[in-house]
């Protein structure tokens, strides 16, 4: 009996491969790119019953050469390099794996708020060197005990990360355009405030909203200037929504402390980006998913929602993104 085929259009590891291959058997034949060029990705997807996706870009010329495609899948949730639109001309559905990262992530939150505050990486450089900055991380270093944090946005990772702060003494608001039920509320300790609440408040912004036109560069320069200057920012959700060269200005003049960005406008950044010369900042490789221990729970999901359009069974609506 063949097998419907998977067609997976990043280049991973041999590792994440096989545990992905391992996900994906006895059902399903499952083929990886191997350089990510386009020819080759093309010859993928050309025979295709599944389209397997995360960071790779999915645009409309390559979705033109699906022509078996049941479903395109997400293994993640962001789906700003995916056509929607040509999806849906050719009547493609188009799936996430809604909530698959969020441990990893919301871990990576946390990891990012202590690393800011108690400068971390400026230590170990420092050491490192042959220095002993110790006078200099008492007078620069903040605790995270007693701060107030802000969740912009309030999907799985934000409340993720709400329920990972609950070991730590702070406060948390959030603010998002649907306010959660009461009772998550009450669970998580959180209070929903309006974006320039939260923005002026806040000790830390933690940024969790997709890149839409409505969130492009949310975090401006009149955003940012609403923000305490001994405030940090964070963002583990995508690059645009933070105006770069506004962050950069804010960081360089000593209006905002610092930021921890897992994220970026331009990915990989170029190498003069002046993010990369100051160090108030810690840097990420948009790997805030990126754990091993995880990728059979994410692949598993993702390829859970190809078995059950095999079956004709519906997918969870928080999934879907072409019917």
């Amino acid at each position: 009996m063949t097998l419907p085929k998977i067609a997976c259009l990043d280049v991973l590891a041999p590792a994440v491969q096989d545990e992905t291959r391992a996900v994906a058997a006895p059902d399903f034949e499952i083929r990886f790119a191997e350089t990510g060029s386009e020819q080759e990705l093309r010859a993928l997807v050309a025979d295709a019953d599944f389209v397997l996706v995360g960071p790779a870009p999915l645009g409309a010329d390559l979705i033109g050469h699906c022509s078996r495609a049941r479903l395109i899948q997400k293994y993640g949730v962001g789906i700003e390099r995916i056509d929607v639109e040509a999806a849906r001309r050719a009547r493609i559905p188009v799936a996430i794996a809604a909530g698959s990262n969020a441990a990893p992530v919301s871990e990576l939150v946390l990891a990012l708020m202590l690393a800011v505050n108690r400068r971390l990486l400026f230590a170990d450089r420092s050491v490192r060197a042959g220095a002993w900055p110790r006078p200099e991380m008492r007078s620069t270093c903040l605790q995270l005990d007693g701060k107030t944090v802000g969740l912009l946005g309030f999907g799985a990772i934000a409340r993720a990360t709400a329920r990972r702060l609950s070991g730590f003494d702070v406060r948390i608001l959030y603010h998002s355009r649907a306010r959660a039920d009461a009772a998550t509320e009450r669970t998580l300790r959180v209070e929903a405030v309006a974006l320039d609440e939260l923005l002026a408040r806040s000790d830390i912004v933690s940024v969790h909203v997709p890149l839409s036109p409505a969130t492009r560069h949310l975090i401006d320069r009149a955003a940012l200037a609403k923000m305490k200057p001994d405030a940090i920012l964070l963002n583990t959700a995508r690059g645009g929504v933070i105006d770069e060269a506004a962050l950069v200005d804010a960081l360089r003049s000593g209006r905002l402390r610092g930021a921890g960005l897992d994220v970026y406008t331009d990915e990989p950044p170029a190498s003069d980006n002046p993010l990369f010369g100051l160090d108030n900042v810690v840097l990420m490789p948009h790997a805030g998913g990126g754990v091993f221990d995880n990728v059979r729970h994410v692949m598993g999901h993702a390829i859970g929602n190809m078995r059950k359009v095999l079956a004709c069974e519906p997918l969870a609506p928080a999934d879907v993104v072409v019917p």
